[in-house]
């Protein structure tokens, strides 16, 4: 029987590396965006080119406005920092990830889907809480407590493949899985036709990733 997987796909980089190895494993993937109301709407436009290349089943969007509270420069009018700053940045979403994976949880459990994969990374990152392994290990154990599936059925993990891996390893991973990164947007303040600032925490990461790892960086910049 063939074994299915929601993947929640955001038109980023890690998404786009995220999404690769779930068909490597040959599952039948189900990608998942979630519109929450954030500034940089072209990833969204990204993520649905990312899902149409690396062969998902189907891509699906859910609408949930993280507008209406704000709290983040992503949801609100707070401007984007240029890179670097102590602590939590103000580009953290309050509750986004939790959020996110509740959605796909949902949609896991209508589709019958054993397995989600989400691109969180716990090195390469801008200090987000939940990014980290502790919150990955905690939300699977609360998807088995929470659902029927995890009740009655097999249960579900939570994938988060490139959890430990430096930017720099994510696109050597990509390259060795075929990823078109052109298709990708990682800029927190792309601009409608996906073209990057070049100076948030997103742009320099992904920047020093490609550089690292000796591969060309496809980034378009406004």
């Amino acid at each position: 029987m063939s074994r299915r997987a929601v993947a929640l796909v955001s038109g980023g980089m890690d998404s786009a590396v995220m999404l690769a190895p779930a068909r490597e494993q040959g599952l039948i993937s189900h990608a998942l965006s979630v519109d929450y109301g954030q500034r940089h709407s072209s990833e969204l436009a990204a993520a649905k080119r990312v899902a149409r290349q690396l062969g998902a089943a189907e891509y699906k969007v859910v609408h949930v406005d993280l507008r209406s509270i704000g709290g983040s420069a992503l949801t609100s009018d707070i401007d984007v920092p240029e890179a670097g700053g102590a602590g939590i940045p103000v580009t953290y979403v309050p509750a986004r990830n939790t959020i996110m994976l509740a959605v796909a949880l949902g949609w896991a459990e209508v589709l019958g889907a054993s397995e989600i994969f989400c691109g969180v990374n716990a090195v390469d990152y801008s200090g987000y809480p939940d990014c980290r392994p502790e919150f990955i290990a905690e939300f699977e154990r609360l998807a088995n407590l929470a659902t029927k599936a995890g009740i009655e059925g097999a249960g579900l993990r939570i994938r988060a493949p490139l959890l430990r891996m430096s930017k720099a390893d994510i696109v050597r991973e990509g390259m060795r899985l075929g990823v078109d990164f052109s298709t990708t947007v990682s800029c927190y303040q792309a601009d409608a036709e996906g073209r990057a600032c070049g100076h948030c925490d997103a742009c320099r990461l992904r920047a020093q990733g490609f550089s690292e790892a000796g591969v060309a960086d496809p980034t378009r910049y406004r």
